[in-house]
């Protein structure tokens, strides 16, 4: 049969990206003719996979491609690595061109929202395989998608009011969805991470597996406690970092170690498989209801939070981000937040002199100088 294109963009070569299609098993195990899984990977593992505005571009057509693709059973969304499935926007590019820009950025805007619209409008069912940290707008772009499975190093949060922005790339929308308004407040404004482990409790994430490997056996996350216990204040907890000496100790474990991804992969696998068995309109439809849940928020709120964080280049997302970009760990990567917040008090107005006062590299100076 000669079929119609569909593609938006067809013959598009991906330079930013990864776009390939994997095979899909059956329940034996073996290889399905004629049918497959497209994996769309972001490729930028030295920044962490934070997407540039051409990886961005390209992350849309590919899930339009993936889409239209009538052998694809699902679409995994991926990063390139160990380190992390993406961090968010790439700093860099926030810092030296987008800062200050507002123009510009409310165009780059228009990108990501229509980056997390088209994962929500896939017309396959997206898993998101969590290789590493899903941090800031990695955490939003992975909420987009439909299931979640991760690597138990996986760290997962958000870093919006710390780095000048708020995380109205779809937190704001999606996360209270996933696990309550208590946690999602917590997560949005405070920034604290969660271990992969707190993540699958709380029901952020469908399943979590090892990929550490010491003396060629699979191991838990060294850095995180597993089992049930009461915090200092009387909560049950789990999946709770580790402190002081069991945290140092735990640190060494996981340098002794390698880190073996097979584990992982086959549960993303085996999640195609289950999918692979269903009706494909059934399990389409299915999805397209739960994903109204998303969408009556996200098309609610994201052009009016575009035109905010636009602005918001401006002030504090321009301190935020050069101070992030910027700095080091030596210096930090933070303002100065108590004196910026007594700055503005006293009724200081934004401006490169504030901004440069409240920076790190300003912090560190002072110190070196007294």
């Amino acid at each position: 049969m000669n079929f119609v294109n569909h593609e938006l963009v067809p013959d598009h070569n991906f330079d930013e990206i990864l776009y390939e299609q994997r095979p899909v098993f059956d329940s034996s195990g073996t290889a399905v003719d004629g049918l497959h899984a497209v994996w769309i990977s972001l490729n930028n593992p030295e920044q962490l996979n934070s997407y540039t505005t051409g990886a961005t571009k390209e992350v849309i057509l590919a899930f339009r491609r993936a889409s239209v693709d009538r052998s694809a059973v699902a679409v995994v969304f991926t990063g390139v690595g160990d380190r992390a499935f993406c961090t968010g926007g790439n700093t860099e590019e926030y810092s030296e061109y987008y800062a200050g820009r507002p123009g510009e950025y409310r165009q780059y805007m228009r990108l990501f929202n229509d980056m997390v619209s088209a994962i929500l409008a896939c017309d396959k069912p997206v898993i998101n395989r969590v290789n590493g940290m899903r941090i800031g707008g990695g955490q939003e772009i992975g909420m987009a998608c439909d299931f979640s499975v991760a690597s138990d190093l996986a760290r997962f949060g958000q870093a919006g009011p710390k780095h000048g922005s708020a995380p109205d790339g779809g937190s704001t929308d999606f996360l209270d969805l996933y696990v309550g308004w208590g946690e999602a407040i917590a997560s949005c404004v405070l920034c604290d991470a969660w271990s992969a482990h707190e993540a699958m409790r709380i029901g952020l994430v469908n399943d979590i597996f090892p990929v550490l490997k010491i003396d060629g056996e699979f191991v838990p996350n060294p850095l995180v406690i597993t089992d049930r216990y009461l915090d200092e204040w009387g909560k049950i907890v789990h999946g709770k970092p580790k402190t002081g000496d069991a945290l140092a100790a735990g640190k060494e474990l996981l340098k002794s170690g390698t880190t073996d991804l097979q584990l992982l992969d086959r549960g993303v696998d085996a999640m195609v498989t289950k999918i692979l068995y269903t009706m494909p309109d059934c399990t389409l439809k299915t999805i397209e209801s739960l994903r109204k849940k998303k969408l009556e928020h996200w098309d609610k709120n994201h052009e009016s939070n575009r035109a905010w964080l636009s602005l918001n280049m401006m002030t504090e997302a321009k301190a935020g981000f050069q101070a992030f970009h910027r700095g080091s760990r030596e210096v930090g990567r933070e303002v100065d937040f108590i004196n910026l917040r007594r700055r503005l008090a006293a009724g200081e107005t934004w401006g490169d002199e504030l901004i440069g006062a409240v920076s790190p590299q300003s912090r560190s100076q002072s110190q070196s100088s007294s």
